[in-house]
């Protein structure tokens, strides 16, 4: 049985974690903007919960580099520059390319598993989902589609670690992306959408197509988001 008061840890670690979501959610759909300011009670008096549990959400949103803590004002969202954008970039190469060259080393038998060709078509579907909504121009839902094409197919590679690093990095990249592109009035055509091509290529165990498919991904981003700050 639970020690005295480890139901009450329970539910505030999962408010912890749900007050956390809900406000990285804000971010990426950019309802709080740039350099926003907010405090504890605040955040606690919209959610309609206790200051502990926000707290400690919002000390692990600024751990994640989304929010900015201050000791006198509580905390604002983190606002990101062009040159950020390209670091990130530039990390996520780091991890994927790491990647590539374990699959290649290995002859791609990551993927002899049955489980893990069942796993692959589930990670296409997100990315026929995520290339409809770019597309469209619907932000909101490619970064949702995106986010979990992402995070469904590092966890093929089986380690967490990389899995979870991979998925900070996305995450802090979209909200850097979100703050340059509310900008812009129409986004059909101007988003990345070749997620099933490069499952495709994964596929056909092709992890050079695979890898050129990336390399033109991040060129694009990085190419989009310097325009649009020097706009």
């Amino acid at each position: 049985m639970p020690g005295p008061g480890g139901n009450a840890a329970v539910t505030r670690s999962t408010l912890r974690q749900q007050i956390a979501d809900a406000l990285r959610d804000e971010v990426l759909a950019g309802r709080l903007q740039p350099g926003q300011e907010f405090t504890v009670k605040e955040i606690a008096e919209q959610y309609g919960v206790s200051a502990t549990p926000v707290r400690e959400a919002l000390v692990d949103l600024s751990a994640q580099g989304l929010l900015e803590a201050d000791q006198h004002r509580g905390f604002r969202v983190h606002e990101y520059s062009s040159t950020d954008y390209r670091d990130m970039i530039e990390a996520r190469s780091l991890v994927t390319d790491a990647m590539f060259h374990s699959l290649a080393a290995t002859g791609m038998k990551q993927l002899d598993d049955p489980g893990a060709l069942t796993a692959l078509a589930a990670v296409r579907r997100r990315g026929e989902e995520a290339g409809r909504a770019a597309c469209a121009g619907d932000l909101n839902v490619l970064i949702g589609y995106d986010l979990r094409f992402w995070r469904e197919l590092s966890g093929l590679f089986g380690n967490p670690y990389l899995t979870d690093f991979l998925h900070r990095l996305r995450v802090q990249s979209w909200v850097c992306t979100v703050q340059h592109l509310s900008r812009v009035d129409d986004l059909k055509g101007r988003l990345w959408s070749g997620h099933t091509e490069f499952v495709d290529a994964l596929a056909r165990r092709d992890p050079d197509a695979a890898h050129a498919i990336i390399t033109e991904y991040n060129a694009h981003s990085i190419a989009l988001i310097e325009r649009l700050a020097a706009e």
